[in-house]
């Protein structure tokens, strides 16, 4: 039998590559619709898979307390990927996802450290390395325009995913799949609303549509393999592993893209990735 914390590694792992590419394919289909519409398709795909799910491994209705952490989590997780798509069609791909994955990741650090004692001298370390890949990224230099604005939205993403993992860990041991269900119904809910809001937002164009519903099934996987990580092992290492997301983010963007960052933007990237590294040892 393998053991629980090797478990968790895989599933934060596993969780990564999911993320990371949904976050790729989700920002990618807002260049060429709505991001509120991305989001909401990502909604409705867990909707339906996560209640499937919960049948297929016989899995029963948690407490109350659990089903509304689910309900919370949903809606940081919603708020989150608006932030997260909206930052994508202001700026880089690879950027933005990597300042909103360490934002995420200081968070639930924060969160741990008050209920578990001072993190270790290595932890300490990795939140030095994340600062200064913040710094990094942000900076101004000839070879990027970035402004204070654009910061807005990665910023907020991070924030919000922070409070998505926290929300995530609260789950019942026993229960995964019915509080990822309930998670999507607060989220269905909030992006309905704005999309009323907003006269302007159309639906998904037929030739993105499916583009779209593989962005949704990219988070929903990543949700999944995220709390069973959780689950599994400690909060701190299924988030850090699951928050390596940005490094496939950022390859496909090279790759598929071929977006150009200067050199101390990819020291800034290097040194974010290295400080989830730190913080996991």
């Amino acid at each position: 039998m393998i053991p629980s914390e090797s478990l968790a590694i895989l599933f934060g792992l596993a969780a990564a590559l999911s993320w990371g590419a949904g976050d790729f394919v989700g920002g990618y289909a807002t260049r060429r619709t709505s991001a509120y519409s991305v989001v909401l398709v990502t909604q409705i795909t867990g909707i339906i898979i996560f209640p499937i799910l919960a049948f297929v491994f016989s899995e029963s209705l948690p407490p109350l307390d659990d089903l509304m952490w689910g309900a919370f989590a949903g809606f940081f997780g919603a708020a989150g990927l608006i932030a997260l798509y909206i930052g994508m069609t202001k700026g880089k791909i690879s950027i933005t996802a990597t300042l909103a994955a360490v934002i995420g990741v200081i968070i639930p650090l924060i969160y741990s450290a008050l209920n578990e004692g001072t993190p270790s001298i290595l932890k300490i370390i990795g939140f030095i390395f994340a600062f200064i890949g913040i710094w990094s990224i942000v900076r101004k230099n000839s070879g990027s325009n970035l402004k204070i604005k654009d910061l807005e939205y990665p910023l907020l993403a991070g924030v919000l995913y922070g409070l998505f993992f926290i929300s995530i860990d609260n789950f019942s041991a026993t229960a995964i799949y019915w509080p990822l269900a309930v998670s999507r119904i607060p989220a269905l809910i909030i992006l309905s609303g704005f999309i009323m809001l907003k006269k302007n937002v159309s639906r998904p164009a037929s030739g993105s549509i499916l583009v779209v519903i593989l962005a949704g099934l990219f988070n929903t996987g990543g949700a999944t393999l995220f709390a069973l990580a959780s689950e599994a092992g400690r909060l701190d290492v299924a988030t850090i592993l699951s928050s390596l997301s940005p490094a496939v983010t950022v390859l496909l963007a090279c790759i598929l893209l071929k977006e150009q960052l200067a050199l101390r933007q990819w020291i800034g990237v290097i040194a974010s990735l290295a400080a989830i590294i730190l913080i996991s040892i």
